[in-house]
Parts: structure tokens; sequence; C-alpha cells
């Protein structure tokens, strides 16, 4: 590959290695079977090839520091010492069991270091965690407190810079801005002003900044993301103050502030003010804003054109991009354009070709990190060589674009009818939530405080060995339909054994929450290696929408009637709904997203009417990342809300007003968007509040929430198991938010990704802590 004159530059790549070897490292770390030593030596390997992979590529912006073990978020909490007491840190450096319980939560037995943790005999509980602004990326919030020391633990941005140069490989050490950093983090105990901490926090990323540039760093970025939000007076000034100090402190280390996944819009004049000298801005999110920024930015500022997207797997429309930011930069020095992609790779797959079995016409409209790095190499020989360099690739990305933009499996007729005739009176319940509530009680017949899981039981080595055995041909449909029905079974007979009052199936036919239902819709496409990182060591494979969408047949109901067949207890009819498999799948970018979700919404309609008619008294429609998709301008929360509660309503509203409906919520704040959840019109909502301790509750009681809720009484997210006197504790805080006819009892997610000998011990508690409850009111 040439070299690009222009500079190129990723603002970070995955870190979980082509073959998720950091993930297989990890878990065999946790479990005890690998060495610190070994662990460490594998992400080191890690982070070589990867900064090998994107120089051979021809990418010469080259970050460090984008890997972590974990979180991103979290490594720079450990490294300016924002470590709550109960973790049992004392000063100096933070073990790395300590980092792992900060983000996994810990069993209070002795760790591979040997560290200890205050309440070491009863662990601790992990951080709480939520999404990376609108990403299905989560991170560890940091928790800080009014008096909050900081103090630098740890050189980990140094290291890794240093770790490149010893390979003879130059890098932009990357680190999170310290204004994002204390927007994200959450007070601990009284609420105060989190940005009145910068002050203190100024000195210890200026520490880190001088030995960045002593060691031979000549640009460091620092991402503030939070520049694409809505500030307020405090964080604008807070914003000023931190590159003020910045640019005194160091004035000769050159920061390229990177913003991403939307435009900076009020914020820009703030942006364009600060004394840096390279700004980086999504023109994938955000197209429009090149003109204001080119047009206003100094010309001795370096200008980082966000051009090939870090969210999407699409290949891009190269010819279409040079044409579009052609007249914006046209009287910028090429010395002082960058380009880049939109925000970092983390968000996509490692590389395409690891997908030998996609459909050959589609695997052309495709790009994943290492075909985003090619495509940035090709934009910048085409500005900096002319056009003519790069005919050959350019030609190639415009021949993909028409063929996919004709492509008979894009567009269905059928689908696109069926969508136009959707009229109003799909979208409504017969009666209204108190009607339907005295009638369902009547027939369900449940006790007070009724309890249930949210859905999926753990996927086992047994349950993942099956499948892949099955995928490969080695074992047959029907011995391994024998092996589901055997794993349900199981499931059924234990839930009733220790006093569940509803039952599930435990979902061990399903491979994942979206996956599952995509593969049985038409207009998706999956793949085998393509997986991104959800948080920690958990990875997810998200389907790929590239056509409409439809259902060919019913997707649940058979495994639903034979889980029901086994008991006489309710089990719930179990799926997901649309908008958590629009958000959580890469999806095509030349429809709406509104229209696409609609289409999703009528083939989950259909399979909630042929589950109500199969018996079904009580279905979940689990909407988990309806709040992940809000835009991140309150202005234009109203337009998503609004599409996105009509196909939660659409898909949810073709059943008897006696037939229940459930969803789940995952990390929401809720305060925010409760009409929107009131509008949603579910008889019954659970939502995760365990890390919370049931705070995220208040938005229900302020509101008067009418319908019924399940808060979550364990996190799910921790190997821990919880006493059943915590549990109890919860309940309580729960019953001074709500009244006592709406509280149902679960964990605060699905099981899937625990082990048994986690979960049986929780979920005994969790049924106990109800019969104690219930006894003491």
């Amino acid at each position: 590959m040439s070299i690009s004159k222009i500079p190129v530059a990723t603002l970070g790549v995955p870190r979980i290695g082509r073959r998720r070897e950091l993930k297989f490292a990890l878990e065999s770390y946790w479990s005890g079977k690998l060495p610190v030593a070994d662990l460490l030596d594998a992400a080191k390997k890690l982070r070589a090839a990867s900064w090998t992979e994107q120089r051979d590529r021809g990418v010469t912006k080259i970050p460090s520091n984008d890997f972590s073990l974990y979180d991103h978020v979290l490594d720079i909490a450990v490294m300016v010492g924002a470590i709550p007491e109960t973790y049992g840190w004392s000063g100096g450096d933070v073990a790395l069991d300590t980092y792992f319980a900060m983000a996994r939560g810990s069993h209070g037995t002795a760790d591979h270091e040997g560290c200890s943790h205050a309440n070491h005999g009863h662990g601790v509980p992990a951080l709480e965690m939520t999404k990376w602004f609108d990403t299905n990326y989560h991170y560890m919030v940091p928790e800080l407190s009014a008096n909050q020391a900081f103090t630098l633990t740890s050189t980990k941005p140094l290291d890794e810079f240093l770790e490149a140069k010893a390979l003879d490989i130059h890098t932009r050490p990357v680190i999170l801005g310290p204004v994002t950093f204390l927007k994200l983090a959450k007070c601990s105990g009284t609420t105060f002003d989190r940005m009145a901490l910068l002050p203190k926090l100024l000195p210890v990323y200026g520490a880190l900044l001088r030995k960045l540039k002593q060691a031979g760093a000549d640009w460091v970025q620092i991402d503030e993301p939070c520049l694409v939000l809505d500030l307020d007076r405090t964080e604008r000034n807070a914003v000023e103050l931190a590159y003020q100090h910045f640019a005194t402190d160091i004035p000769d280390l050159k920061i390229m502030l990177a913003t991403y996944f939307g435009a900076l819009g009020d914020n820009l004049d703030l942006a364009l003010g600060l004394p840096v000298a390279g700004l980086h801005i999504d023109l994938v999110r955000a197209p429009h804003q090149l003109e204001p920024v080119a047009r206003l930015a100094r010309h001795d500022q370096v200008l980082s054109l966000g051009l090939i997207d870090g969210r999407n797997v699409w290949r891009a429309d190269l010819p279409a991009i040079l044409d579009r930011i052609k007249p914006s930069i046209a009287g910028w020095p090429l010395n002082r354009i960058e380009i880049a992609s939109s925000c970092s790779f983390l968000h996509v797959p490692v590389d395409l070709e690891l997908e030998t079995a996609l459909d050959p016409d589609l695997k052309p409209w495709l790009a994943f990190a290492a075909q985003k790095m090619d495509e940035l190499v090709v934009l910048g020989r085409a500005l900096s060589e002319g056009r003519s360099a790069v005919a050959e690739e350019l030609h190639a990305s415009a021949e993909a674009v028409a063929s996919r933009a004709s492509s008979s499996k894009v567009h269905s007729p059928l689908v696109e009818g069926r969508v136009s005739a959707i009229d109003e009176s799909m979208m409504h319940r017969q009666v209204a939530f108190a009607e339907r509530q005295s009638q369902q009680a009547a027939k369900l017949g449940l006790p007070r405080f009724p309890t249930t899981t949210i859905g999926s039981f753990p996927q086992t080595p047994e349950v993942r060995k099956a499948r892949a055995s099955h995928a490969r041909g080695e074992l047959s449909y029907v011995d391994y339909e024998t092996f589901l029905k055997k794993e349900t079974e199981t499931a059924i007979r234990w839930q009733e054994e220790i006093g569940l009052d509803v039952l599930v199936h435990g979902e061990f036919e399903r491979n994942d929450m979206v996956q599952y239902f995509g593969e049985q819709l038409s207009g998706f496409a999956f793949t085998k290696h393509a997986w991104v990182q959800s948080y920690g060591s958990r990875y997810v494979r998200p389907p790929i929408i590239f056509g409409d969408v439809a259902r060919p047949h019913p997707m649940t109901v058979a495994w639903w009637q034979y889980a029901q067949s086994l008991t006489d207890k309710r089990v719930k009819g179990m799926i997901t709904g649309p908008v958590t498999i629009l958000n959580w799948s890469f999806v095509r970018d030349d429809l709406a997203r509104s229209q696409v979700c609609r289409q999703i919404a009528l083939a989950i309609r259909d399979e909630v009417v042929d589950l109500e008619a199969a018996g079904a008294a009580m279905i979940q429609i689990d909407e988990a990342a309806l709040r992940e998709g809000l835009p991140l301008r309150q202005s234009e929360w109203k337009t998503y809300l609004d599409w996105a509660v009509e196909c939660f309503r659409l898909a949810s509203t073709g059943v008897n007003d006696a037939t229940q409906i459930h969803t789940h919520m995952c990390y929401s704040e809720f305060n925010d968007i409760i009409d929107a959840i009131a509008a949603m019109d579910a008889d019954v909502i659970s939502i995760e509040t365990s890390r919370s301790k049931m705070e995220l509750l208040d938005a229900f009681k302020t509101y008067k929430y009418p319908n019924e809720i399940g808060p979550g009484v364990y996190d799910i997210h921790s190997p821990r198991v919880p006493k059943v006197a915590e549990m109890t504790e919860l309940l309580q805080l729960a019953r001074e938010r709500l009244v006592d006819a709406q509280i149902w009892i679960n964990p605060d997610c699905g099981l899937k990704t625990r082990k048994w000998e986690e979960v049986r011990p929780a979920l005994v508690n969790m049924v106990e802590a109800a019969r104690q409850f219930r006894a003491a009111m």
C-alpha cells in the first residue's frame, strides 16, 4: 500500500484481536488458569499486531493507548486514582485485581495478586455500567466524591507509547479528555458539581502529558466527545479552563482535540477558540458541519476530517466523499488537512477477509476496520496525488455502491406496501391499563410480588459445543433438538423446584437475542467472525440489515409450546423488540432508520399474535436498547422517541386485553424518557436497578407511573452471588418508591453470560428474599 502524503489517522482500533484473543486470555485469567504475566504478554502481542497492521496498510497517525484490558474510561479512573474506598486501595500502584473488581465485582476471595479489598469477606460490587454515548459499547461509570483527590497512579499511556516506539512505530497517544471524564462520572453520596473537581484533576493530566512529551510524543489525541452534547455554562467554562491550562503548562505539545458521534453545533465557537493544534470533527454523523468549521477554523490548525464511518460496516462511496469535501477544503493547505475515521474503529469488526461464507453479492458492499483503513489511505492519496493515482480503487468503490442500490435482494415491494398500510388503529390496546390489569390478574392468579427472570439461562460450554457441532454438520438436527429439549426441561423443572412464579424456557436454542431473530427474518445477513466489543470480554456479532425485512414463518412458537407443555405454571413468550433489533444491528444506510424499524415491528407483531394464538398469556418483548438510540442532542429526542414508541406499540398491540405484555430495558436514565416509557404502555416493565440501589425508580415515582415494574434485585454482570439480605434491602427501597401491586421481583437482566454455579444460589436467594418480603408485609 502506497503512503498518502496527507496524514491518515485512525482514532482507535478494535482491541479484541482477529480471533478474539483478548477474550480468551481474560477469561482464562479470571478463572485462575492463566498467570498474570501471560495475560499481559497476550495484551502486548495484540497491541504490537495492531500497530504493525496500521503501519503496513499506510496509516500514518497511529494511535496508542486505545487498547484496554476492560474499558478505557475505567483506565482513566484508575490512572487518576478515582478508586472508591470500598475497593480497599490505599495509594501506590493499583493491583490488576482491584481494577477487575471495579469492572466485575469481587467474590471476596483471595485474588491472583493478593490484593485486599475493603469488605473482602463479602466481596464488593462492580462500578455501575452504562452505554458509551449512543453506541452499543458499555463503559464503567467512575464514582467521584465531593472531596475527591486525584493522583497519577499509572503511566499506561506513556508505557504503551514507549512500547510502540521500541518497535520503531511512532504513535499518537489517545487519552479521554478531563471534561468528558468528569461529565460521564457520577456523584458518590451527595450530589455536587463534578466540574468543580477539574482544578484538582488537571495537574494529574498535566503530569502525564509532560511525561509523554519528554518521551518523544509530538502529538497527543485528547478525546472530548462531550463537545457534541448539550453543555451548560459551567461545562463550557470547564472546557476552556482545561485547554488553556494545557496550552500554558505544556506549550510545545501538540493536541489533536477529537470530537465525534455528532455535530459541534452550538459548541462550534467554543471548540474553534481553544488553543489546540488540531481539531477532529465527525463528518459521517454530521457532514453539514464541514463548511462552517473549514470556513471559521484557524489555518494554523490541523483539521482532521472524520470521513470513514467508525460505527457501521458499509463500504464508503469514495468518489462522492471527495466531491462533497472538495469545495469546503479548497482554501486549506494540504499540510493542514488530516484524513481520519469518524470515530474509533472500536465499534466495527476487525477484518472482512475473515468472512469466507458471506453472500458474494453482499460482501463487496461491506468494509470492516481493516478495509476502512484502506479507504482512508485511498482518500488521502486522492487528495494529495490526484484521483488518477487511485483511479482503480475509486472505480471499485463506485461499482459496489451502484450494485447495492440496484439489487433486488435489497428491495421488496410487498414489504414497502405493508409499511405504507400502517394506520393509527394498529398502535393501541383495546382498553386502558387499569382495566387490562384486572383482567390479567384474574387470568394469571399470581401472588403478590411475583418472581420471574428476564429470559435467558446460562449458555454453558455444553450448549455452545452442541451448537457448534450442529453448525459444522457433526450433530444432526434431530440430536441437536433432543439436546436442547433436555436442557429446556431441566431448566423448567429447576425453576419449579425453587419456586419461581413465572417461568422462562431458558433460550438454549438462541445464539444471541438479536441474531436468533435476524436469522429467521428476510433482509438480514450474518457473519462468523465479525465480533465487536460490548464490554469487557463480552463480544457480539451484530446482524447486518441490508434489505427490506419480513417474517417468512413463526420463530419462537414451537419452543414456547414445548416449554409450556412441561409445566402448569405460566411460561413467558420471549421476543426481542423491533427497536432493540434495530439498535443492535448494523443498519442499512440507504433508508431512514424509522422505516427500517417499522418493517421489523410488523414482523414482530406477527410473532406476538401467533404466540397468543398458541396459548401464551404473557409475552415479553425486550426493548433493552430503546434509550441508547436516543439522539445526543435533546432537541432531536422527540422525533426519535415518537417513532421508537410507535414501533413498540405496533409490535405489541395486536393481542387481547387479558394477554400481559412485558418489556425489559437495560441501563437507562429513565427520568428523561419517562413519558416515552409510559407511552409504550407495556403491562410490566423490568429494569436494571441493583447497581443504582433503586435510584432509577425515582423517575417512576415522580411520574406516578401506573403500570407494573420489575426492578432488578441483583447484578447479573458480576460473578458474585448476592445475599438474601441484600435483595430484601433493595426490595424495601423499591417499596418506598412504588405501590405493592406494581412490584415484580427479578434479576437485572438475562442470565446467559453467567455460570450455573452463580445463577442457582442467586435465584434461590431471590426467591427466599421474595418469601421473606411477602411474610413481612
